[in-house]
């Protein structure tokens, strides 16, 4: 749609970090008014735009403005869209079917404030996949960040029983009744169209996505001669101890801008 990624309004919202200005965005995508968050360092350092794509499904896993603005203080524009239907905005999450629009339509409006040079994709848990799949589609993405994200739809209806029935409803049933589903939200098959850099990042003990998830990504762009990097931790499950936490962002965000 001609309008995805137009910004209808944004409005202050307070924000935890006194060297970030948060703004609550409604935008396009879709034909839908969809809504986000918007981050921006107050010095002006924003000129790499960061699209954060954030994982669970409704209230589940939304999006934290102190975790926003950690991101903007590495120096980054940051918009994390909240995904159709949540906090206000119209339309129903799919998990990775339709509402990858706004991912997409998040993607442009970061590209068209005139002070955003160019723009890098992160995604978490199933952000994983939404982050792959923008990447794909965007071949000027500058770099792409999964952390403990998913990569095979096929694999987490396989591994997480207690989210099968989530599943069947919002995608239309399981693999083995609509498989293509399940196929068209899975980026593994259309990986040889992404040109980004990849930075896979994965806790070994992860109960929530395991790293299974990050392994088959990563050999398969490994089999593409793909730039891809991982970073495996042993110790670590979903969620990395704050101390970790704040470290890897440092890192990660570090990585971004030497791509």
């Amino acid at each position: 749609m001609e309008k995805d990624g137009i910004m209808i309004s944004a409005n202050k919202f307070p924000s935890p970090n006194p060297a970030v200005e948060l703004q609550m965005v409604t935008y396009y995508a879709g034909g839908l008014r969809v809504k986000g968050l918007l981050a921006k360092p107050i010095d002006g350092s924003g000129t790499e735009g960061f699209l954060y794509l954030r994982g669970g499904i409704k209230n589940v896993g939304k999006v934290r403005p102190a975790r926003i603005a950690q991101f903007a203080s590495e120096g980054f524009t940051v918009f994390a869209p909240f995904y159709r239907g949540n906090q206000g905005g119209e339309g129903d999450e799919d998990f990775g079917g339709d509402d990858r629009v706004d991912a997409f339509a998040g993607f442009t409006l970061l590209q068209s404030l005139p002070w955003v040079e160019r723009t890098h994709v992160f995604g978490f848990s199933r952000g994983g996949l939404m982050a792959l799949l923008t990447a794909i589609k965007y071949p000027e993405t500058a770099s792409v960040v999964t952390w403990g994200g998913v990569t095979d739809m096929f694999l987490t209806y396989v591994e997480r029983k207690d989210l099968r029935r989530m599943m069947k409803r919002v995608i239309g049933g399981s693999p083995k009744k609509v498989p293509n589903r399940y196929k068209f939200r899975t980026p593994l098959y259309d990986i040889e169209n992404l040109k980004a850099p990849v930075l896979l990042i994965h806790g070994r003990n992860d109960r929530n996505v395991s790293v299974e998830h990050s392994y088959r990504i990563e050999k398969r762009l490994k089999e593409l001669d793909k730039p891809v990097e991982s970073w495996y931790f042993d110790d670590y499950t979903h969620y990395f101890p704050p101390v970790m936490n704040r470290k890897v962002v440092s890192d990660l965000t570090n990585w971004m801008k030497s791509q």
